[in-house]
């Protein structure tokens, strides 16, 4: 298992380093600061509280050292988040700020979730075996984003894979993309699925978080140009997915062949459909 940790330590107040070190490096999948509230600690075994409560002035801090005052972060901070260092995404709450309805930054923030990053190579043995189309479903947190690593490296041995890293999360410099995988960082799925057909000719394209009608339909545009396609989707179940309007068009063209549906202990089975 790959960790940048020492990243993550370095943009934690101080006074927090130590316990989180301690009690979170094996496991911790979360990191909860709220605003005048003690810290909260989320395990795979479930939430520790450390001590003292939060302060304005060490959310301000985890920000400033998240985002080492990059303006491309300050944009993606109105997007509701920051990309840190080894692809750990810092999530943040509190007063935005729209202008004609639409989010251009985030004032007295409140509460910063830290989510760890984490490569599990060993994860891909089972799915080296898949070919095709393959969605991962899962509900935030469960590891699919893990996954589509593995998928990514196993599909790259035999072709190559184009990826839209939109967040800078997939493939962070720590974390091997594999031999034959070309990377596009910072640009969003509609644009850089497009960017990547016209430009690198890639056999499978790859996205993380299937969100929006756009996503759907230019996956469903680059299948139709016959490339295979390795991609996310929030839902809980096949049921679930199956019941959300925004993915009807990837149902109604049958993009996918392979589901790798996830449980919230990370295990996952594999369901052979025609989506």
């Amino acid at each position: 298992m790959l960790c940048a940790w020492n990243a993550l330590l370095g943009i934690l107040p101080q006074r927090l380093r130590r316990d989180v070190d301690t009690l979170g490096k094996e496991s911790m999948q979360e990191l909860r600061l709220r605003l005048h509230a003690p810290p909260e600690l989320v395990l795979g075994s479930g939430s520790r509280w450390l001590t003292g409560d939060v302060t304005r002035e060490e959310l301000t801090f985890l920000l400033n050292a998240a985002s080492r005052y990059s303006p491309w972060a300050a944009q993606t901070l109105a997007q509701g988040y920051i990309t840190g260092e080894g692809g750990h995404r810092i999530g943040v709450c509190g007063q935005v700020v729209c202008n004609q309805g639409v989010v251009t930054g985030v004032r007295e923030i409140r509460s910063v979730c830290v989510r760890v990053a984490r490569d599990i190579p060993e994860l891909g043995a089972e799915l080296s075996k898949l070919t095709g189309s393959v969605l991962i479903l899962g509900a935030p947190g469960w590891g699919k984003t893990t996954l589509l690593r593995c998928l990514v490296r196993s599909y790259g041995e035999r072709e190559a894979v184009g990826v839209v890293d939109e967040r800078g999360e997939l493939f962070p410099p720590v974390f091997a993309p594999g031999k034959r995988t070309d990377i596009l960082t910072g640009c969003p799925k509609t644009v850089g699925i497009e960017r990547l057909l016209r430009t690198m000719g890639p056999g499978c394209i790859a996205v993380d978080e299937i969100t929006a009608l756009e996503d759907c339909q230019a996956l469903t545009a680059a299948a139709n140009c016959g490339v295979t396609l390795l991609a996310t989707a929030h839902a809980s179940s096949v049921r679930d997915f199956l019941s959300r309007p925004v993915y009807e068009t990837l149902i109604a063209q049958k993009v996918f062949q392979t589901l790798v549906v996830l449980r919230k202990d990370r295990s996952y089975r594999i369901e052979r459909v025609t989506l």
